[in-house]
């Protein structure tokens, strides 16, 4: 029951496999380049490593958003084309959801989980998970200001995290119920690849044709000035 992961929502590129949730090999770059000369090599290499063939994989997992636009695209795609040329089921997983599982069994039960990923300026993307990974709060775009999650930091303990949590600690640092988890998350298939066993078991896949990555905000390219 191997399942491959792919993780490229943000500058850390990351595949894995896993079999029936657990890890069995994990390839990781980080790079400020594109994914998309990058990716492919990964594949085959963890692949090779574990001496499985592309057609024995049960299933593909891909990281749907939020994230870079590029990244997600470029992740996406390669996931579906992988999984019409395998004729094998695809399963989207929130790339928050998955940073959330990295921290999970560190907080108490009575913390909430903020994973935040780096939008513009004081923006970011974020979304809040309860101790057990269970979503609390649906992913949004928030504009991080000082009275940002005031109501919830009133009545519980917040763990921030990821690299939109690091701009934003010189606002919501002065609150002594927000925390920021000290050792740096960023998306990684490892967690990707443990959600997608459990959505595998509810055979929770994504229409091959109709299915988009989950952006969250239109992408804003640079014009040029004449």
């Amino acid at each position: 029951m191997a399942i491959l992961s792919i993780e490229t929502s943000s500058k850390v590129c990351s595949v894995a496999i896993h079999e029936q949730g657990v890890e069995l090999a994990n390839f990781t770059l980080f790079t400020e380049k594109s994914s998309s000369s990058l990716l492919a090599p990964m594949i085959r290499q963890v692949l090779e490593n574990l001496n499985i063939k592309p057609i024995e994989l049960e299933a593909i997992a891909v990281a749907k958003g939020p994230g870079s636009y590029t990244g997600l695209r470029i992740g996406v795609s390669t996931a579906k084309g992988l999984c019409l040329a395998l004729d094998k089921p695809l399963i989207a997983i929130n790339t928050l959801q998955a940073m959330a599982l990295q921290v999970k069994g560190i907080y108490d039960q009575n913390t909430i989980i903020c994973p935040m990923l780096d939008a513009r300026r004081m923006e970011v993307y974020y979304a809040l998970y309860d101790f057990n990974n269970l979503e609390i709060e649906k992913t949004s775009a928030k504009i991080i200001d000082e009275n940002s999650f005031a109501e919830l930091l009133g009545q519980k303990n917040v763990v921030f995290l990821g690299d939109g949590a690091a701009k934003c600690k010189n606002m919501l640092g002065l609150n002594k119920n927000a925390i920021f988890h000290e050792v740096p998350i960023f998306p990684n298939a490892n967690t990707l690849g443990a959600l997608a066993w459990a959505s595998f078991q509810k055979q929770q896949f994504e229409n091959l044709v109709t299915f988009e990555p989950f952006y969250l905000k239109e992408f804003v390219g640079t014009q040029s000035k004449k």
